[in-house]
Formats: structure tokens, sequence, C-alpha cells
């Protein structure tokens, strides 16, 4: 669990411009040190900037530019996972670099916004900022000072590791897959809302004599939204043909004995057999295809 967290603040909206830059290092799962610098960013300041990290050109006086700063920097970075909280600290480094025509060496980086919507659903898709996170966890730190951010950030990734058991090395694979791991239902559609059924949700269920993907295809292609489940906007539910002919009772599958009971409380819900099913299709289909023989004779 070695790494160096960094963080940076900028006087303006380029991310060139960087004012300040901080890092901490962490090894064996504790924060042993950090470093902290002003930087001349030889750019003006923007006040909106200014209003949320406190540094303007006074405060940068006589303090390095990014040349100056850079070498001790990378000495910091040099040999280890690089961590930032969203991926703005290292658009900035490079940014700044470039600017200055200064050589960027690669570096390994970790993003540990990333982290926390893979960490924990309820960040998965809102309230992953730096800020929330560490409120939520009771993270104390000075915002917006970068040498406390770059600790907080470090911090969270520590909790990360803790509550997954995925270490810095399983955590730089991890944040390169989707954040929901679990498969998607293979037959979940949307349907084409130029099909004939569109507005029709449509659920299948037993054993089909073609492939569940193979049905949700066509049944997306004639309009049908397709779903895993029977819920409270099933319209339809496919039954495979040799399942329709049981009787009731639990040799009905799940999904069926949910449709009747929907049913029996007022969903307007129609329960076909496969055969039924494709035969709406295949009529639908042959409908559209004469309107579109009768349209090509017009034209």
């Amino acid at each position: 669990m070695n790494f160096v967290v960094i963080d940076v603040e900028t006087a303006n909206s380029a991310f060139s411009s960087i004012c300040q830059v901080g890092v901490a290092r962490f090894k064996e799962g504790m924060h042993i040190d950090s470093w902290e610098t002003l930087v001349d960013p030889q750019e003006d300041f923007d006040f909106m900037n200014v209003s949320i990290h406190g540094i303007d050109e006074n405060t940068v006086r006589g303090a390095p530019t990014w040349s100056d700063v850079y070498p001790t920097l990378l000495s910091w970075l040099t040999g280890t996972v690089v961590v930032s909280h969203t991926s703005f600290d290292r658009a900035a480094l490079n940014a700044a670099c470039a600017k200055r025509d200064i050589r960027l060496c690669d570096l390994i980086w970790l993003d540990t916004a990333c982290v926390v919507r893979r960490a924990w659903p309820m960040f998965a898709k809102r309230g992953y900022g730096l800020g929330n996170v560490c409120a939520h966890f009771g993270i104390q730190f000075k915002h917006h000072d970068a040498a406390e951010d770059a600790r907080a950030a470090g911090e969270i990734l520590l909790r990360a590791i803790s509550e997954t058991g995925l270490n810095v090395e399983k955590w730089l694979v991890r944040v390169t897959q989707p954040i929901d791991l679990r498969p998607e239902p293979p037959e979940a559609r949307a349907g084409d809302p130029e099909g004939p059924l569109f507005g029709e949700t449509i659920v299948f269920t037993g054993a089909l004599a073609i492939s569940r993907h193979d049905a949700a295809d066509l049944a997306a292609r004639a309009g049908c939204d397709v779903g895993s489940n029977v819920t409270k906007h099933t319209t339809i539910l496919v039954v495979g043909d040799q399942d329709i002919q049981r009787l009731a009772g639990h040799e009905r599958s799940a999904k069926h004995r949910k449709a009747e009971t929907l049913i029996a409380s007022g969903q307007a819900i129609r329960i076909v057999g496969e055969s039924d099913f494709r035969r709406l299709l295949s009529m639908n289909e042959s409908v559209r295809q004469k309107s579109l023989e009768r349209l090509a004779k017009v034209a």
C-alpha cells in the first residue's frame, strides 16, 4: 500500500496555471510525510479561483516557478503509483510541463474518484467529490490546500482498500472496469421507437425454441422494451410453448405466477405462448414490408 498523492491549485481556468502543489506519501497503509510549495504561475489570477483557495498575486510573490519546482516534485513521484482525486491534477501537471517544454516522465496514475465510485455504490453516480466523501467518512482536512487535499485523498484510498480488500495494484485494474460488474441481464433491451409494438414491455420465461438473446432482439426490433423480470411495467409475458400447457401452481415459473398475481390485482398483462408471439411479430413484419412496397411504387 505504497503510493504518493498529488494535488494542485490553479490561478485561473488554464490547467497550466498551477499556483500551489502538494504531495502526500503513504507507506504500509500510513501517511508518513508531505511536501507543499507555492508556485508563481507567471499568469493572471482569476477572482473565482482566488475565492476558492485564497492564493493571489501577492501570495506567490517571490515563489519559485514551475520550472524551479518540477525537479523536486519529480523526485516524489518517480518510482511509485501517483494518486489524484479526479483527473484534473494529472491534466494540470501535463499542461504546466507542456507550456514550459518540460518532458514529463511516464507515471502510473490512479484516480481516487474512480475508486470511490466503485468501492461504495452510494457514490457511483454522484457525491464523489473530495469534500463530500471526506465529510461522509469524517476525514478532517483543510479543503483547497494542496498538501491537505492530497493527504485526504490518500486517506480515502486507504478506506477503499480496507473496505474492498483490493490493494493498490488491484485497484489499478479495477478502475479500468465498469462501475457495476454485475452482468446485465442478457435479454434486457430498449425497443425501437419505429417498431409496431412500441410502448409494450415484454418479459420471457420458460424454455423457448430460440435463445433468449435472439428472442429479445426480435422483440426490441418490433418496438418492445425487454425486461428481465415481471414488474408493474410489464405488458406482455411470453411463455415457452411447453410451459404454457402446464397446470396452475408451482410448476409454473416464478415470473408466470407473478404475472398472474398482477393480473388478478388489475394490471393489464397478456400472457402468450412463444409460437403466438412469433406469429404476432411475423404478421407485423409482413404489414411493414407491404407498406414499404406500396411506398416504393408511389415514389
